[in-house]
């Protein structure tokens, strides 16, 4: 199957600057990112896709050769262009080729672009940890203890990944910069250092405890501080409180996402909250006073007023759901559910019977409905 343009592929045209391609780029690889469609499996290979078509555009000589012979620039032994998989000739680890794209893609939620390789590479990894909470705890707000595996600091070095105290040397493949180039016809290729793994440095004497690494795994407790009026999906972010960096680098940060779990009683709408209470047939037609829970522990009455449909709604003002960083109170809404008896004694029966009878002009609405029946059958036959 032939490959399509890769000009199509970002969504731009021919012409295009750097800046509008890399824009393009953005757009294109944030909407099929694996991580972000993991239900459509073709995903992946489109992402690849986008990937590959980047790499050629964004570069001066790569874009001019494709803008002049189109795929066949990188066919046929013409140099290290993209090849199927997304990979390129003689060196499979390409993706650090547009590791700056990624950085801007990402950064913000990884902890923002750092300078050099060995800066990016050291930082400590973001953590995300989910938390559930009832409604009572995010109507009142709640201070609460976790315990999150991580990866923390080592001791033994002080973090530093070395015995003794003895300082990480600069590596020689790289000479520090933490990637290494090759020339592949006419290109060339920038990818991450193989010796140090993109950090600068070696370790000739590992910590015994780290094996170098500078940190080991630990289960932390944190004590959270959850605000009133948070909701499914609120983030609650932890800076620094994330894994511990390469060898004494940053840590990350802790994400801490919420959801509140389903109430028995109440059903919630931002800040506004459901109640629906059942009423009996006796209490809705002659009406009269109920008390209702709330959501704080307490209680409100609530009258009814004679002959209420079932669906009716009441409101309480101010007895809803704070705002998240506050902007006031919701309100709760009351839906009557008139109910219907069941298991009736031959006694109940009979006053129903007598009553049915009795109430020929108390349903209005029922009157009003088989009045429209009868007239529309009578239109039909007519």
């Amino acid at each position: 199957m032939s490959k399509r343009d890769y000009y199509e592929v970002l969504g731009a045209q021919r012409g295009a600057s750097a800046d509008e391609l890399k824009k393009a780029y953005r757009t294109k690889a944030k909407e099929l990112h694996p991580d972000r469609n993991k239900d459509d499996p073709d995903a992946e290979s489109q992402f690849k896709e986008v990937n590959e078509a980047y790499e050629v555009l964004k570069d001066a000589e790569k874009k001019a050769a494709y803008d002049r012979y189109g795929h066949a620039a990188f066919e046929g032994g013409m140099g290290g262009g993209p090849r199927p998989g997304g990979g390129m000739g003689g060196n499979p680890d390409f993706a650090s080729a547009f590791s700056d794209v990624f950085d801007d893609l990402f950064g913000d939620f990884m902890g923002g672009r750092q300078g050099g390789g060995r800066q990016r590479a050291s930082r400590g990894a973001d953590l995300r940890y989910n938390l559930r909470v009832t409604l009572e705890d995010a109507f009142s707000g709640l201070a609460k203890t976790i315990n999150v595996p991580t990866s923390v600091a080592c001791g033994q070095c002080s973090g530093t990944g070395s015995e003794g105290g003895s300082e990480p040397t600069t590596c020689p493949t790289c000479s520090g910069m933490g990637k290494v180039r090759a020339t592949q016809g006419f290109f060339t290729v920038e990818r991450t250092c193989p010796t140090c793994s993109g950090l600068g440095q070696i370790i000739k004497n590992p910590c015994t405890k780290c094996h170098g690494a500078g940190r080991v795994q630990k289960e932390r407790a944190l004590s959270v501080n959850i605000p009133a009026g948070v909701e499914t999906g609120t983030r609650i972010r932890l800076a620094g409180e994330g894994e511990a960096g390469m060898r004494g680098g940053p840590p990350g940060d802790l994400y801490i996402f919420i959801e509140v779990e389903q109430h028995k009683i109440f059903e919630r709408e931002g800040t506004e909250l459901h109640c629906r209470v059942p009423v009996s047939l006796a209490a809705a037609a002659l009406g009269g006073d109920i008390e209702v829970p709330t959501i704080d522990g307490g209680r409100s009455r609530v009258k009814i007023p004679a002959g209420s449909q079932s669906g009716r709604q009441m409101r309480l003002r101010g007895k809803g759901m704070p705002a998240l960083r506050g902007g006031g109170t919701g309100d709760m809404f009351i839906e009557l559910a008139v109910e219907t008896p069941v298991n009736l004694t031959t006694r109940q029966k009979e006053l129903l019977r007598e009553f049915e009878q009795l109430s020929e002009d108390n349903n209005p609405e029922g009157s009003s409905f088989f009045s429209s029946v009868r007239n529309f059958w009578d239109s039909m036959k007519g």
